[in-house]
């Protein structure tokens, strides 16, 4: 149903650039000040990611890159890679929800490379900028959280208003998408399943993909699924406006699928994978990395979105 951009991708790795010399890929995305604002995962030959910074005052093409990463590894925790971020907006403050993949702590250099992965943890980090700061590129972000300690974690979107007082977090413990609440975004509590795979093109795993979209219809949910094959592909579904833990409608097939020869071939092929969507002029711009290599994007209209919903 979406519709690619026939000048996709509009993000590719620049070999110039160390930090982002191998693969550009999965990105956040928020459309603020007449311009989408993409903060993208970029990875290097070390395979360590870090974000980089990127704007469109059209949604497709690129009229400001920075030459310089944004954020990135700070501590043992993320040393091996800040990955898949997110940006969500609320009030004058943009939270950055993200995957760390670090190292056990106490672990010791000769058991992490005795064990490899068993000796590292993907958990999800969380940090803020202020709306200012982010649009004049100072970029001052908060301290990081850890929310989850330990816990093999990722995907992780916030509701863009609070529910009944409380932030709504939506997370993947694989397979599931689950929902969880907070006070302070640090503490989260009441985890529990929303979705869990159902069609084959997402048997394998399902995860929250954008920020959710406020419409007069229920919150736009733009999610992945994989499937055992090992596929990716973009799925979306509705949330009630009144009770955002309730899924309304659930589209039963894939929106979007590798199809290209960059989404089909790349680091890891068959793979369409979205952070970040922005609503500009009534079109819904679905931002999404290509076999884990490059960047492209792909819209329909948001009309269509509730017409196959039938809301």
């Amino acid at each position: 149903m979406l519709k690619r951009y026939e000048g996709n991708p509009i993000l590719e790795p620049i070999k110039e650039h160390v930090w982002e010399e191998q693969l550009v890929y999965n990105t956040g995305a928020i459309y603020l000040g007449g311009k989408v604002h993409l903060l993208y995962r970029a990875r290097n030959k070390k395979h360590v990611s870090c974000f980089g910074y990127a704007s469109s005052k059209d949604g497709f093409h690129i009229d400001e890159r920075l030459p310089e990463p944004v954020f990135g590894p700070q501590s043992e925790i993320d040393c091996l890679g800040c990955e898949d971020p997110r940006i969500i907006k609320m009030g004058n403050t943009l939270h950055i929800p993200y995957a760390a993949f670090g190292k056990l702590p106490d672990f010791g250099e000769d058991n992490i490379r005795k064990f490899e992965r068993k000796a590292t943890v993907i958990q999800i980090g969380l940090t803020s900028i202020s709306v200012d700061n982010f649009l004049n590129h100072r970029w001052n972000f908060t301290e990081r959280h850890y929310p989850i300690p330990r816990v093999f974690n990722k995907d992780c979107v916030i509701l863009p208003e609070k529910y009944k007082g409380k932030y709504v977090i939506y997370h993947r413990i694989s397979p599931h998408i689950w929902v969880c609440f907070s006070d302070d975004l640090v503490h989260w509590y009441d985890h529990n399943i929303m979705m869990i795979p159902e069609g084959a093109w997402e048997a394998f795993k399902i995860g929250a993909g954008a920020q959710p979209i406020k419409t007069e219809k229920g919150w736009l949910f733009i999610y992945h699924g994989v499937s055992n094959s090992q596929h990716y592909s973009i799925g979306f579904a509705f949330l009630d406006l009144e009770d955002p833990t309730k899924v309304i409608y659930r589209h039963t097939g894939p929106i979007l699928e590798a199809r290209e020869k960059w989404e089909l071939e790349g680091m890891v092929p068959n793979v369409v994978f979205t952070c970040g969507a922005v609503l500009k002029d009534g079109e819904v711009f679905v931002y999404y990395g290509g076999a884990d290599t490059a960047i492209g994007v792909a819209t329909a209209p948001l009309t269509e979105f509730f017409k196959l919903a039938g809301l």
